[in-house]
């Protein structure tokens, strides 16, 4: 009768402790190099010239830029290809070129970017003491650019303390509507420091509108616009200024005229 030697595989479980610990070390290592090697064969990739940015694509609003002004302005401030090219800054190389409010930089693969923009669009003049006079975009924001790209020459010149663009744009559009009954434009729009309004007709006419909310400005100059009329009828006199900030009517100032409320003469000039 034959007799054979069975071979039987030790279970894991019963290796050593210190075989087990030198599989795991080795199997950690492995992996290890692995990812190592991987990594060096991404950043070998990442640097081949294939992958050096070729074209940029330029979408969106250029009403104010052309796509070679733009690409002269941000390139320079762009470094790295389609793998290290950092997003972000490059958002900002676009937002810097002038008019430009908001720039979206993409990859598109292997080696090009796709940037869509968007320009600012002037509504306003924004003028401070200093003599640093920059513009106003329709969304109330203050921006910078060479005032002489805007050939509008109607925008209105807004004037008050830092971070009011946004409401005096919008208190000038409430506004206009009762200024274009009496047949004016609002040119200059301004707020003092202690929240008193003050606006210029397009005939230099200044009316002191005073403090108060949004609502309450725009009815007070409702109510003046609705009667005036009559008044520079009455005396056949331009108006030159008024005074809104009586409680119970306003004063106004005719060419030879002063009156302190409609049909009520003070002093006549001669």
């Amino acid at each position: 009768m034959r007799h054979g030697t069975a071979l039987h595989r030790t279970p894991a479980a019963e290796l050593p402790v210190d075989v087990r610990l030198l599989n795991a070390s080795a199997s950690v290592l492995f992996g290890l190099a692995l990812a190592l090697f991987a990594a060096l064969l991404l950043l070998w990739l990442s640097r081949q010239p294939v992958f050096a940015i070729r074209a940029i694509r330029v979408e969106g609003d250029l009403t104010r830029n052309s796509v070679s002004t733009i690409r002269a302005n941000a390139l320079p401030q762009l470094a790295g290809n389609f793998f290290t090219l950092d997003l972000v800054r490059g958002q900002r190389a676009f937002e810097s070129v002038p008019w430009v409010r908001h720039a979206i930089v993409r990859r598109v693969w292997p080696n090009r970017l796709a940037v869509q923009l968007q320009e600012h669009k002037a509504a306003a003049l924004w003028t401070v003491e200093d003599g640093s006079d920059k513009l106003v975009n329709t969304e109330g924001e203050v921006f910078e650019a060479n005032l002489g790209d805007v050939e509008d020459e109607t925008l209105p010149v807004l004037a008050g303390p830092a971070q009011s663009a946004a409401a005096m744009l919008q208190m000038w559009r409430s506004l206009s509507p009762a200024a274009e009954k009496l047949g004016e434009g609002i040119d200059r729009l301004d707020l003092s420091g202690r929240g008193s309004w003050r606006a210029t007709l397009g005939s230099g006419a200044v009316i002191e509108l005073g403090r108060g909310s949004e609502a309450e400005v725009v009815e007070r100059f409702g109510r003046f616009a609705q009667s005036i009329t009559q008044v520079t009828a009455t005396y056949r006199s331009p108006l030159l200024s008024a005074d809104l900030r009586h409680a119970d009517g306003y004063a106004v100032k005719l060419r030879g005229v002063t009156t302190q409320s409609p049909g009520k003469p003070v002093n006549r000039k001669r």
